[in-house]
């Protein structure tokens, strides 16, 4: 009868684990094409969109599972979500003390935001509960796949000037899909990493085949199309991990090993073409696209380090606890190191400078998060991702062999999360946001299927 009773229920709670599949295409859609809903708050408004809406119903939905089927999952990584309770009680702080120091700090608009990072935090918790079996990812993997298929299709559209995207028609340039340059850059390099998994640590099944091939396809096109050399750093990271993981287990063979590298350079290569205009001359050449037009905000080298640098003056002066949550965008704090910027970056152009109509921010992730929450958020920055990676890789070294593939996964997506973040601020509600958190997620579902709560 018990035997019975738990198959019931694992019947029962198989609709909960499509709830994350579901959610994923929502999660990675630019806010500029879902509905949303704005409503007033004091000096500030509060957008609620698809994807907080999508967020919530995966968190409602491991509620109820816990509930259900228990709480047993979460145990394995309480390191994890210790350290990222930590990190984000943190950034909720981080709101509240520059009302200390700072006259204009703008506490409303700096608050929703941060409630905004909180809540994507929600996702990571939810996975263990909402994956209990390794059986229940494939849905995920294959949603991941397909959406980076189409948005890879889409953006290819927008290359060649047959569709608008974000700016408008902008034909021959790097493009957006419907996700935006660098969160675009996440969902292809996670795409690209299942593949990574799959011809390295997979068991060879047409399944799993019929899956690297789409996610290996999609996500390396995508990577090229968006351009960012942020994208290449995280494939980088994953493919150097699933190729240790494959030495470690004695999975790999020197043709799977030299395909994985072999697709890694053709896509490095192909972003650098289209970062210096190599492909965009030859698709002129045959005709493709027409004129593009010209880009709004923050996209080359100078003019990010132009920002990092400012980020690092902000840090040196506030080295403690830095100026709070997004406090490198207020005018009181870049103000002061704008001439020293001017002077170290004569040929920058005017708009890269940050001013109160594009503050811009520092743009990348880990130098923000010393300038706004100085080496104490650093330290629970690292802690966090020290106990993601060190479970993952317990998690990954345990699996039986037939496993290995769901269980490397959340791992791999941290490391392409933790590439892109190269080239992105701390932006609340972005798919990388979601990436970041549902790769802790996975994680925390691998460390109990190899602690034996698999069902």
């Amino acid at each position: 009868m018990a035997g019975r009773s738990r198959a019931a229920s694992a019947l029962a709670l198989a609709p909960l684990s499509l709830v994350p599949a579901a959610a994923f295409p929502i999660l990675f859609l630019h806010l500029e094409y879902q509905p949303k809903v704005h409503v007033g708050l004091g000096s500030t408004t509060v957008g609620i969109e698809l994807s907080d809406v999508a967020v919530l119903a995966v968190a409602a939905a491991a509620v109820v599972s816990g509930v259900r089927d228990g709480w047993d999952p979460l145990r394995s990584g309480r390191r994890v979500w210790l350290f990222g309770g930590i990190f984000l009680a943190l950034v909720v702080a981080a709101t509240i003390y520059p009302l200390v120091r700072m006259e204009h700090y703008h506490l409303l608009t700096h608050a929703v935001t941060a409630a905004k990072f909180c809540e994507y935090g929600l996702l990571a918790p939810a996975m263990p509960l909402l994956l209990r079996r390794r059986g229940d990812l494939p849905p995920l993997l294959w949603t991941a796949a397909g959406w980076s298929a189409l948005a890879s299709g889409w953006a290819v559209l927008q290359f060649a000037g047959v569709v608008n995207e974000i700016e408008g028609r902008r034909p021959l340039q790097r493009e957006p899909s419907f996700v935006g340059i660098h969160d675009f850059a996440a969902l292809s390099s996670a795409a690209l990493a299942i593949a990574f998994a799959v011809f390295l640590l997979g068991r060879g099944s047409r399944h799993e085949r019929s899956l690297g091939i789409v996610a290996g396809a999609a996500g390396a096109i995508g990577l090229v199309m968006c351009g960012a050399a942020t994208g290449i750093a995280g494939s980088a990271l994953a493919s150097a991990a699933v190729i240790a993981i494959a030495l470690i287990r004695r999975k790999v063979t020197t043709r799977r090993l030299f395909a994985v590298i072999a697709v890694l350079a053709i896509v490095t290569a192909g972003v650098l073409l289209m970062r210096g205009g190599e492909l965009v001359r030859t698709a002129r050449a045959f005709g493709i696209g027409s004129n593009p037009k010209a880009g709004h905000g923050i996209e080359s080298y100078e003019e990010r380090s132009l920002l990092m640098y400012i980020g690092g003056r902000i840090f040196l002066d506030h080295p403690l606890v830095g100026v709070g949550w997004q406090g490198s965008e207020e005018l009181e704090n870049y103000q002061p190191y704008l001439s020293d910027a001017r002077r170290r970056f004569p040929e920058a152009p005017q708009i890269a400078f940050p001013a109160p109509e594009h503050a811009w921010g520092v743009q990348n992730a880990y130098l923000q998060t010393l300038s706004d929450l100085g080496l104490l958020g650093a330290l629970c920055l690292l802690a966090l991702v020290a106990a993601g990676m060190t479970l993952a890789m317990r998690a990954t070294l345990r699996a039986p062999p037939d496993a290995l593939v769901p269980a490397v996964i959340g791992l791999l997506w941290l490391l392409v999360a933790a590439g892109v973040w190269n080239g992105v601020g701390l932006v609340a509600g972005i798919p990388l946001d979601a990436l970041t958190w549902l790769g802790f997620g996975l994680v925390g579902a691998a460390a109990a299927w190899a602690d034996g709560a698999d069902g």
